[in-house]
């Protein structure tokens, strides 16, 4: 008795070649609807699966294998009972069912989707077919990727069947492929539901994993990263890593940070990290330049840190570059020069997201506390300038606001207390992390030393005391960015009108714990 196989794909990517090799190796094809017109047009010998259960497609369609034929077929155990109930019902057995769903997560992004069609497009028979074989994956094979198709043929060439360690792992995938497939639709009927909820009621993450890490934050601690697969091109985590070491734990953290930070900019710009703050940033005509000025705010802190250009990398930018050793330079892409310049620091990864601007954003932030999770908006728009509010009597250039707007960018992305030191549209110092404000403005202050007169400070948040601008005085400070909202404003005020400074307020914090 010929094998058999029920084929019924919503992506028919590869379906023809893998009917086609099913076909050879004596399968006996069922199909349905779509699947069955593509399979038929290739000249494939294709059954039409009313033709096995003796009864038409029903309800527009939705009503097509959701019978005793089908999923007697796949569900029935090769034990002698099963053989011969089978047998009494005149049902014939399924050995591999290759079914992908209808595709929601597509119908549901379309603009200006109909409840109704959202519904239409919900997979039944489809799921049931899977979880059946998936079920049975001690007998039935369930093919739901088509990235599969090449694997399954080969093993059915090499053994005449499908080895239980693949119908395995193919059962545990088809079932995340339902499980997904239900997220989605409960996510959305939710939505619809409860219109005025800004988060879910119940709070449902998938994703897929990418690759083990070398380890976590620290050596003896296991790490793995995952791809979120609502996002895609232009996002991080679909990025290319193009030589160099494995990625680890820390070096993600760090490229997200980076990337993160210079997509803030519509300018040429390079920032530098180490350990998810910003050590160097700037803007300039050319990449090198950016790089180089980027360099000069703090070399020491950037050596084995990681860079991040928000243009393609050049042949003269990875000559300065091959100069010093780095972690992980991350870019929309490399030129062909670049890469070879690059290629013989063979540790260092090179890591291209693509030239595609990114077009998704989750919208939320998750963190794991002990026992929960925490969800919260992304940072990610901010106050423009000309929305600031001027509340010393100095006031500013359009010059110094421009300054005082890429300092504000920056400290968005610098761990609280937060406060950046710039001129001329680099860096010149950081304070990050510290327990209080006036500690943070002291070691950014330091660190710029004399390059700190008349340049520009920025804070994440309001200063509760006016030291801050009293040590920020000292060092030659000319203007201050901050959010106010300190119930010692007027003090905060009065004290920077004192001594001739330029204050301005966001109105907007930016804490980043």
């Amino acid at each position: 008795m010929n094998k058999r196989a029920l084929i019924s794909v919503s992506d028919k990517a590869g379906i023809v070649e893998f009917a086609g090799s099913l076909a050879e190796l004596g399968f006996q094809i069922i199909s349905t609807g779509g699947t069955y017109k593509t399979l038929e047009q290739a000249g494939l010998p294709v059954i039409y699966v009313s033709e096995i259960t003796g009864f038409p497609e029903i309800l527009d369609g939705r009503v097509k294998t959701l019978h005793p034929v089908i999923h007697g077929g796949i569900l029935a155990m090769d034990s002698e009972e099963h053989k011969a109930q089978c047998k009494e019902h005149g049902i014939e057995l399924i050995d591999l069912v290759c079914v992908n769903l209808y595709p929601f997560r597509e119908t549901i992004a379309k603009e200006g989707v109909s409840f109704e069609d959202a519904i239409e497009n919900i997979d039944i028979g489809g799921p049931t077919m899977v979880r059946s074989a998936a079920k049975n994956h001690e007998r039935v094979t369930i093919v739901v990727n088509p990235e599969n198709y090449r694997e399954v043929i080969e093993q059915l060439k090499k053994h005449g069947h499908v080895p239980l360690s693949l119908r395995k792992r193919l059962a545990a995938e088809a079932f995340a492929h339902t499980a997904e497939y239900d997220r989605l639709i409960a996510g959305y009927l939710e939505g619809q539901i409860d219109q005025e909820a800004y988060f879910p009621r119940n709070l449902r993450i998938f994703a897929t994993k990418v690759q083990d890490l070398r380890y976590g934050e620290n050596p003896g601690q296991k790490a793995a990263f995952y791809a979120d697969p609502e996002a895609g091109k232009g996002t991080l985590a679909y990025g290319r890593q193009l030589q160099g070491k494995e990625l680890s734990y820390n070096n993600w953290m760090d490229m997200d940070a980076a990337w993160c930070l210079v997509q803030e900019y519509r300018e040429n710009v390079c920032a530098i990290i180490k350990h998810t703050n910003p050590c160097g940033l700037a803007i300039a005509d050319s990449v090198v330049e950016a790089y180089e000025k980027a360099l000069a705010c703090d070399p020491v802190s950037a050596f084995g840190g990681i860079i991040a250009f928000n243009r393609v990398v050049d042949d003269k930018t990875a000559e300065a570059i091959s100069k010093r050793f780095y972690e992980v330079i991350i870019a929309p892409d490399f030129t062909p020069e670049a890469q070879k310049i690059l290629a013989a620091k063979v540790n260092l990864r090179l890591f291209a997201v693509g030239r595609e601007e990114a077009a998704f954003i989750r919208g939320c932030k998750i963190r794991t506390v002990n026992g929960g999770f925490l969800l919260q908006d992304e940072d990610i728009a901010t106050v423009e300038s000309h929305d600031w509010q001027v509340v010393s009597n100095a006031r500013p250039t359009e010059d110094d606001l421009a300054e005082l707007e890429f300092a504000w960018k920056v400290c968005k992305h610098v761990k609280s207390n937060a406060i950046v030191v710039t001129n001329n549209r680099k860096i010149l110092g950081v304070g990050a992390g510290q327990m209080n404000r006036v500690g943070s403005a002291g070691i950014a202050l330091e660190q710029a030393g004399e390059r700190a007169k008349d340049a520009y400070l920025a804070s994440d948040a309001y200063f509760p005391f006016s030291d801050s601008v009293d040590v920020a005085y000292e060092y030659g400070i000319k203007a201050i960015v901050q959010p106010g909202g300190s119930i010692r404003d007027k003090e905060v005020i009065d004290r920077a009108n004192e001594l001739g400074m330029i204050l301005l307020f966001t109105g907007r914090r930016h804490f980043r714990h």
